[in-house]
């Protein structure tokens, strides 16, 4: 990692920390700058929210908060989770319709956020299509108001990053620090991928192997230590994971492949380069998928598949982060009030 990614990243966790607490976050903008107690932390948490079956409990840790679902791009998979998350948690959630609100009549999304902090909005979950702004918003909009970080941009997916952790943790048979993680597609436009890397470095996985046509590869991507590819066969070579990537046709812009059926032949992962991976590697996508372009279906809804399991983690990590999140905040206000002085 260089010095100017490092000093980035403590940048980005600033805003997230509670002062003066080592462990506890207020906000959640991303990975970067969060150590691995931190990261382990909110695994622990999720695992939590599973009973002696492995299906999923309710609890009231947020109950009397009001969480607000601001997603100014289209969603399924995080939107739902999220809901189902605050409402398993005890919370009063409230949907914005984008498309119906006043941000298309011109209004600044800091006056939608201010309007809404006034309606005793306690926490929003946001998904932006600018990179940068979960921390804009936590740092100069509504600091008081926790955010989490659904997508933004070409920049980060935190909680999409923390299932994956959740689900190679509970489905892998070993830990972090002896797995080899192959991270197969679009990797240059792919905020899943930049959050991955993140995540699995600081729990201790070393050998991490990105895989994609050079066109989809971003600059200097070997200074987060990870080993490049653009041969899939030798990059999924006894791997223990293989996640795989949506082209991210809306963010490209311009066409960097020849077609989809090439992209496919030289990229997909198929059944015959299963194989080449270890006897029991685990197959993830974090969706949608485009299959017969960057998954077989064969190996989608195969046994070593585990990308239904991923959806289901989902709703315990967002669960974990919001409730963490949430206390966060009450403990924050606990050490402003405790130094406010005395007229």
């Amino acid at each position: 990692m260089t010095a100017t990614t490092a000093r980035l990243n403590q940048t980005l966790v600033r805003p997230q920390l509670i002062p003066n607490d080592d462990t506890g976050i207020r906000h959640f903008i991303g990975v970067e700058g969060l150590n691995k107690s931190q990261l382990e932390s909110i695994i622990d948490k999720a695992m939590g929210y599973f009973d002696e079956d492995g299906r999923l409990i309710n609890t009231d840790e947020l109950s009397g908060k009001t969480v607000m679902n601001l997603f100014f791009e289209n969603s399924t998979r995080t939107r739902t989770t999220f809901e189902a998350a605050q409402k398993r948690l005890g919370a009063n959630v409230l949907n914005l319709d984008i498309a119906r609100s006043s941000t298309n009549k011109g209004e600044t999304l800091r006056d939608t956020l201010w309007n809404l902090e006034a309606m005793s909005a306690d926490m929003f979950v946001v998904r932006h299509s600018a990179s940068g702004a979960a921390h804009y918003m936590a740092t100069e909009v509504t600091p008081n108001v926790a955010i989490i970080n659904a997508g933004d941009g070409w920049h980060a997916h935190p909680t999409q990053a923390m299932l994956d952790m959740l689900t190679i943790y509970r489905e892998a048979d070993k830990p972090f620090d002896e797995l080899s993680v192959a991270i197969v597609g679009d990797i240059k436009h792919s905020r899943v991928a930049r959050s991955d890397i993140s995540a699995l470095t600081t729990l201790g996985v070393r050998d991490i192997r990105v895989i994609a046509p050079k066109t989809l590869l971003p600059k200097g991507i070997e200074r987060y230590g990870v080993l490049v590819f653009d041969d899939i066969d030798k990059g999924v070579a006894d791997a223990d994971v293989i996640i795989g990537l949506r082209i991210q046709n809306e963010r490209i812009g311009s066409p960097l492949l020849p077609s989809t059926s090439e992209y496919f032949k030289m990229y997909g992962i198929t059944e015959q380069r299963l194989k080449l991976a270890k006897p029991n590697a685990l197959v993830m996508h974090p969706g949608p998928m485009n299959r017969g372009i960057e998954i077989a279906s064969s190996v989608a809804d195969g046994s070593q598949s585990v990308i239904l399991k991923q959806v289901n983690n989902g709703i315990a990590v967002r669960m974990a982060v919001l409730a963490l999140a949430m206390a966060g905040q009450r403990q924050r206000q606990r050490q402003k009030d405790h130094f406010k002085p005395y007229n």
